[in-house]
């Protein structure tokens, strides 16, 4: 059961990143807070998340990255999303609404 429990928090996790990269490309200091500011201060994802996150998207060819210069003038790796990656967010997006909703009706159940 466990593991079934880390896949479902890993591929929430990396929907709420492919959401913030959906927005604009972003190094991974400014998606950690664009996740904070998009989930209203709930969902705070520390670098020992967000770095094999961003790593697992990559590989799957979701993301792609490229160094840049940051707002403070610091060589930063910057991250976009693919046309890949914008169609798993679009699938993604799907799923986890129907999923959503069975569950509201498995809760709401009587019996």
């Amino acid at each position: 059961m466990r593991e079934s429990n880390a896949d479902v928090l890993q591929g929430t996790l990396d929907l709420l990143v492919l959401k913030a990269l959906s927005l604009q490309p972003m190094h991974g200091w400014g998606i950690s807070q664009r996740i904070l500011q998009i989930s209203e201060q709930t969902f705070s994802v520390g670098q020992g998340s967000l770095y094999p996150a961003l790593y697992r998207l990559e590989k799957r060819s979701l993301v792609k990255s490229e160094w840049g210069t940051s707002e403070n003038n610091r060589e930063a790796k910057f991250y976009t999303l693919t046309t890949a990656g914008k169609r798993a967010l679009g699938e993604e997006t799907k799923s986890w609404r129907d999923f959503a909703k069975t569950m509201e009706i498995v809760l709401e159940s009587k019996g």
